[in-house]
C-alpha cells in the first residue's frame, strides 16, 4: 500500500475507533500490510536472557517460542513441573540445545514468587526481557494463601513482587525491559482504591479479571516513571481477541461467536515480541501497545485513572506485596550494569 504516513495514521485510528475491527484478526491483518511490518532480526536476542512467566499455554506458549526462535534463553516460569518440562523438552526438540530453564512458581502466592525470584537472582548473570503473561479467572470468588483474592493476587500482587524482587537484575542489564500482557477488557472497568479485592460487591470473575488488567496496565505506568531513569523500560501490550485455551474456558459464547474473527497467537504475541527484540520502540515511557503502535489507556471517561490515584495504588501494591516500595532501593546503574 502506497499510501502517506499521515493517510495511514488515520486508517489505523479509524479502525481502533471501531474496536471490533481493531481487536480482531482484521486489525493485525491490516496493519500488518499497512505498516509493511518487519520480523525481528533472526539473532535479535542471542546472548540475551527472557523471562516468560504463564508459558505452558496460549499467549506464553507462543511468546516464549517466538524468543526462543531470536536465540534467547528462556526463563519458563509457571506453577505445573509436568507442563513447564513439557515446554522445555519442545524448545529443547525445535533448537536442538538447552537454553530453557525452568522455574516453578505460582503467581497467586508471595512465598513462591519470592522463592523463585531468589532462584532467578542466584542463577541468571542477567535479564533482558521479563514478560508478565501468567493470569487466571476465577468463577467464584476465593482468596489466596496470602489471603489477597485471588484474580488480583495472581494478576497484579505476585507480578508485582517478582518484577520488584528482579529489579537488580534488570538494572544490571543494559536496555532490560519488562513487557505486560493485558487485556482489552481493561478498558471497560474502572479502579475502587477504596475496595481494590472487590469484597464490597458482587463477584463476576470476568470484571475481577479486566479490573486486575486495568490495575496492571496502571502500575506499568509507574513503573515507567519510577524506575525508568534506572535504564529499565516498562511497557504493557494487548493481544486483541486471541484464539487461546483459556479464552474459550473462560468466555465460551464470545469465542464462538467470535470465533472466525479471532486472531491466531501469532497474531496475539507480535506486538510483544516485536517489544522484546527492537530498538525501533518509539512511544512514551510506560505506552499501551496493540498492534505496533500507541494506543490510549482510556476510553471511558469514568474509568480513567489519573497520577495521584497511580501513585495510591502503587502505594497499596506494595504493602500488599510485603516488599520494600522497589523505587526506594534502585541499585546504583554504575555499581550494577554489566556488560551485554
Amino acid at each position: 500500500m502506497h499510501i502517506q504516513l499521515a493517510a495511514k495514521a488515520a486508517i489505523d485510528d479509524l479502525l481502533e475507533l471501531t474496536v471490533v475491527g481493531s481487536f480482531s484478526r482484521i486489525g493485525s491483518s491490516v496493519r500488518r500490510r499497512l505498516f509493511a511490518w518487519t520480523p525481528p532480526s533472526p539473532t535479535a536476542l542471542t546472548r540475551r536472557t527472557a523471562l516468560v512467566t504463564g508459558p505452558t499455554s496460549g499467549l506464553g506458549r507462543q511468546v516464549a517460542r517466538e524468543l526462543a526462535s531470536l536465540g534467547a534463553r528462556v526463563v519458563l516460569v509457571g506453577r505445573d513441573p509436568g507442563r513447564l518440562a513439557a515446554v522445555r523438552d519442545d524448545l529443547v526438540a525445535r533448537h536442538g540445545e538447552d537454553r530453557f530453564p525452568i522455574v516453578v512458581a505460582d503467581m497467586g502466592s508471595l512465598a513462591s514468587v519470592r522463592d523463585a525470584a531468589a532462584h532467578v537472582l542466584a542463577t541468571e548473570r542477567r535479564l533482558d526481557v521479563l514478560i508478565d503473561n501468567a493470569g487466571a479467572m476465577f468463577p467464584e470468588r476465593t482468596s489466596g494463601p496470602d489471603g489477597i483474592e485471588a484474580t488480583l493476587a495472581t494478576l497484579v500482587v505476585g507480578p508485582f513482587a517478582l518484577i520488584g524482587s528482579l529489579v537488580p537484575l534488570l538494572a544490571g542489564t543494559p536496555g532490560a525491559r519488562v513487557i505486560a500482557v493485558t487485556s482489552g477488557g481493561q478498558y471497560a472497568q474502572a479502579l475502587d482504591l477504596d475496595d481494590l479485592e472487590g469484597g464490597h460487591r458482587p463477584y463476576d470473575g470476568t470484571r475481577a479479571y479486566a479490573r486486575a488488567k486495568r490495575a496492571q496496565v496502571t502500575l506499568v505506568r509507574e513503573w515507567a516513571r519510577r524506575l525508568g531513569p534506572a535504564g529499565i523500560q516498562f511497557d504493557s501490550m494487548h493481544p486483541g481477541w486471541t484464539d487461546t485455551p483459556g479464552l474459550s474456558a473462560a468466555l465460551p459464547r464470545f469465542a464462538r461467536v467470535m470465533g472466525p474473527l479471532l486472531r491466531t497467537p501469532a497474531d496475539g504475541t507480535d506486538t510483544a515480541t516485536w517489544l522484546a527484540a527492537t530498538s525501533d520502540r518509539r512511544g512514551p515511557a510506560g505506552s499501551l501497545w496493540l498492534d505496533r503502535r500507541t494506543r490510549p489507556f482510556d476510553r471511558i471517561p469514568s474509568t480513567r485513572v489519573g497520577a495521584a490515584d497511580r501513585r495510591e495504588l502503587w502505594d497499596l501494591v506494595v504493602g500488599l506485596s510485603g516488599l520494600p516500595d522497589p523505587s526506594l532501593h534502585i541499585p546504583s546503574t554504575t555499581q550494577t550494569r554489566r556488560r551485554p
